[in-house]
């Protein structure tokens, strides 16, 4: 249990994960680019991607080391990265961050990408702290990837009414956010730079991520970036989710009669932590 009393279940991310693959908007190359010249990565060293899901990042950022290991706590998370490495290049494990080995070899990057404010910090960042390799850092990704700014300027077509949405969801799932099987009425709590420092880590050095993309964005698209969040996911609306679907459908096509949204990736950045 952590602090805050939320305890994790196996059903945080149930039935989502083709979802989260379709529905989140990549990680933009740049990232991979920022880190490349950072770190002056040659294609050797290791990574590990903690909480990657599908593998977006995890994929972007494989290339860029010899060895690449890649954990989730979700069964269905891991089987979509498997499936979506085509080329193999990483090691994908069902884990929780709580039961990382202690004695896995030193890793010169180990990152967070949208997972950090699940875990059981303390108990996970001091492991961690003890995998980073001499000259090695840890990397806080920050992004979202479900949804795009709230102003995307001029775009092509209407951006997803994103408000619209989320009243959507509380019609169906009621006001308090849900959690696997328990509730955060207050969210996930904002202790990661607490945390990181208690663990050992200086920082954070923040880079900002230099790009600008617009999406286009499909109905199915939208539709799935709702259904991978951690508080709608498929299995929270029951026998009611064909209801769900068809009421976010039709609020979607009353917004964009072709079909077709527009959405600027948020700005992201990458917070550096050394030991």
């Amino acid at each position: 249990m952590r602090k805050d009393g939320w305890t994790w279940d196996e059903t945080l991310y149930e039935g989502s994960a083709t979802y989260y693959a379709q529905g989140r908007m990549p990680y933009p190359p740049a990232i991979a680019d920022t880190l490349r010249t950072q770190l002056q990565l040659d294609s050797t060293g290791r990574l590990l991607d903690v909480g990657c899901g599908p593998g977006s990042l995890t994929m972007l950022l494989a290339p860029l080391f010899a060895e690449t290991i890649g954990i989730d706590a979700d069964e269905g998370m891991i089987a979509e990265a498997k499936r979506r490495d085509e080329r193999g290049r990483v090691s994908w494990h069902r884990l929780r961050a709580e039961e990382i080995p202690a004695d896995w070899e030193p890793f010169q990057l180990i990152t967070f990408a949208q997972s950090l404010h699940w875990l059981d910090q303390p108990s996970v960042l001091p492991v961690v702290h003890s995998l980073i390799a001499p000259g090695g850092v840890c990397v806080h990704v920050q992004a979202t990837t479900h949804q795009g700014t709230a102003d995307a300027g001029p775009t092509a077509y209407p951006t997803p009414p994103h408000d619209a949405i989320a009243a959507l969801i509380v019609d169906f799932l009621g006001p308090v956010r849900r959690a696997g099987r328990g509730t955060l009425p207050a969210g996930t709590p904002g202790t990661e730079v607490d945390e990181l420092r208690a663990a050992g880590f200086t920082g954070p050095t923040r880079i900002q991520v230099d790009y600008d993309d617009v999406l286009t964005r499909t109905e199915d698209e939208v539709v799935a970036s709702v259904l991978s969040l951690s508080y709608s996911t498929p299995h929270l609306f029951g026998q009611r989710l064909p209801e769900f679907d068809r009421e976010l459908r039709e609020l979607l096509r009353g917004t964009s009669s072709s079909g077709l949204f527009s959405e600027r990736l948020r700005p992201m950045a990458l917070d550096f932590w050394r030991p």
